[in-house]
């Protein structure tokens, strides 16, 4: 059983660079305080083979990358596809990652869905497709919308991720309406469960409307009893899964690492074969 402790992305996470610190050398520096990290870059644009290819280069071999999906792969833009174009990106975004998936380094690839995708008939029959379209990859399914999980249709869900064998996003965020879901503790993939920290921010989570919405919605620090909760139920989880992914995503104020930090000296976990970190290179 392994749990693996990580951040989405590593750009933003000062605490863990020395100042210095290139842009570029972030994830090597980041590879040495985790072993699993999620490419949120890869939401926003169809990545470079060559950037996949770099970030490799710069993580130990254990290391694994949880991909999010491309936004217009999950509906984010709006837009109204034919199933060929949907193939299409599909197709784009698959042969992106290839260099991840040759190396093994493939953790999941996270569809996150946005707050309009709603249960409706039209939405399984896109899930359907996607799991069909990328049959060989470890899909994880995050909603944003408690239609899913209201007391009508909770059951169906998780019997449909389970029966099509995606990876259940477990997440932590603010019970703030229609668009956050709450805290549900299944497992539905045969090896892999996911959890995503979004903080507890209930006034700054339904903000879109504001220039700086992102930040606000993510401000939130977990006190240590909050993390000791859910040293518990990974616990609980251990005994349904081999593998547990946690990532902290509730980095407005900077508070996702140390998060992170704090919740792997809960558990009492100790990575091994991460990078070297450059302080290391002076102790004898």
């Amino acid at each position: 059983m392994s749990v693996k402790i990580g951040l989405t992305g590593w750009g933003d996470h000062q605490s863990l660079y020395p100042e210095q610190t290139r842009s570029d050398e972030k994830l090597s520096v980041y590879a040495s305080h985790f072993p699993v990290v999620e490419v949120d870059t890869a939401f926003y644009a169809i990545q470079p083979v060559r950037h996949y290819e770099k970030w490799l280069n710069q993580t130990p071999d254990t290391f694994t990358f949880v991909i999010k999906a491309f936004q217009q792969l999950t509906g984010h833009d709006r837009k109204e596809r034919t199933v060929q174009q949907a193939k299409d990106i599909i197709k784009a975004y698959e042969e992106s990652i290839q260099p991840v998936v040759e190396a093994g380094k493939v953790q999941s690839l996270l569809f996150q869905f946005p707050p309009w995708f709603d249960v409706r008939k039209e939405h399984i029959q896109k899930l359907r497709l996607i799991k069909e379209w990328l049959e060989p990859y470890p899909l994880a399914l995050e909603f944003r919308n408690q239609t899913w999980f209201n007391d009508k249709y909770k059951e169906q869900t998780l019997h449909f991720m389970k029966e099509h064998q995606w990876i259940h996003t477990i997440c932590d965020e603010p019970q703030a309406g229609e668009g956050s879901v709450p805290l549900v503790e299944s497992v539905t993939h045969p090896t892999q469960s996911l959890v995503r920290f979004h903080g507890r921010n209930l006034h700054g989570w339904n903000k879109n409307g504001r220039k700086d919405w992102r930040k606000v919605r993510f401000l939130y620090r977990y006190n240590k009893q909050e993390l000791e909760e859910w040293a518990n139920r990974v616990k609980r989880l251990q005994e349904e899964t081999k593998e547990i992914t946690l990532l902290f995503n509730n980095n407005s104020g900077g508070d996702a690492a140390d998060n992170a930090r704090q919740l792997q000296d809960i558990l009492n976990i100790e990575y091994k074969n991460l990078n070297p970190r450059q302080m290391d290179l002076f102790q004898f």
